[in-house]
């Protein structure tokens, strides 16, 4: 079985077949040539979070490679009155070629994955947000060219999507940078035993010096809510705003995976700036995922790799 439920379960193989299929199809796309390589093919997508860029590029993927997509609210579904994640996994894999899950927790994700004899992709969880990360890793191959000789400086709290950059960075081998307050670090077992080209450190003016990318996220997240007043005071000198960008200098790109909560996380005179490519990651998220579709519910043998005990025991 295969599934992408987050960045460290694939290899460097399975990251450079997703982005070279994605530049693939998004110049086709560009010229306005059809690529219908799921023609017949259904994917299905559950939500439990809401969502505006996760729906609408996995709907408008599916679509354009000649698939369908079926969006799930898990509230109006038998997950919302009780029903197991294991049998709704085994059911829905008896009807479509794919599910997407955008999921509170990431145990569910897992779960559902176990239990499916379809693939199974993360949408997003409480703890990575794979498809996120992929996209942005190809904005920044546009950008820079090869990914592995950037510095890429994130600023804020250590999410989800802080994890799945700390998981592609030590994959893929270049450097990252974290400033985040003490107590919002990533999670504990990602960060126990960092390699040397990544680092976190406490001042946002540190992680930003030399970076080619500078990013940022929400500070309060979904489900958060309850924190935000505390979160908006420990987090307001980790603001992106043009005094820290120009401490990067000139080259810098900024880059935010949206929504964001201008005038707290980043101004409006960054995010709509010159060094912005805030809507270029955000496109890029259709085309990584139309390849990882592809790649996953095609039917010519690529796929990327399972999860790591998968490979061990293979």
């Amino acid at each position: 079985m295969r599934h992408l439920l987050r960045i460290g379960d694939l290899s460097v193989q399975d990251v450079e077949a997703i982005l070279t299929l994605a530049r693939v199809i998004k110049d086709k796309a560009k010229r306005g040539v059809q690529h219908r390589s799921l023609e017949g093919k259904v994917l299905a997508m559950i939500f439990e979070k809401p969502s505006t860029r996760t729906r609408v590029s996995f709907e408008v993927g599916m679509y354009q490679l000649g698939g369908l997509a079926l969006f799930i609210d898990a509230r109006t579904t038998q997950l919302g009155r009780g029903e197991t994640i294991a049998d709704t996994a085994r059911v829905l894999s008896r009807y479509v070629d794919g599910v997407m899950i955008r999921a509170n927790k990431h145990e569910t994700v897992e779960e559902f994955a176990a239990n499916s004899k379809v693939p199974v992709i993360n949408g997003l969880t409480d703890r990575f947000h794979p498809c996120q990360i992929l996209g942005d890793i190809l904005t920044v191959q546009e950008r820079w060219g090869d990914v592995r000789r950037t510095k890429v400086a994130y600023v804020g709290d250590g999410n989800n999507v802080a994890n799945s950059w700390i998981e592609a960075a030590k994959l893929m081998g270049f450097e990252l940078v974290l400033a985040c307050p003490e107590g919002y670090d990533p999670h504990a077992g990602l960060i126990a035993e960092l390699p040397p080209h990544i680092r976190i450190v406490r001042d946002p003016r540190e992680a930003v010096v030399g970076a080619h990318v500078i990013y940022t996220d929400v500070w309060v997240s979904m489900g958060q809510e309850a924190e935000e007043e505390e979160r908006k005071r420990v987090f307001a000198p980790y603001q992106v705003n043009d005094s820290l960008v120009k401490m990067a200098g000139p080259q810098v790109a900024v880059m935010h995976c949206l929504p964001a909560h201008r005038g707290l996380e980043i101004t409006d005179s960054v995010i709509d700036g010159p060094n912005s490519i805030v809507l270029d990651q955000a496109e890029n998220r259709l085309h990584v995922q139309k390849a990882i579709l592809e790649l996953l519910l095609g039917s010519h043998g690529l796929a990327p790799s399972g999860t790591r005990q998968e490979r061990q025991e293979a």
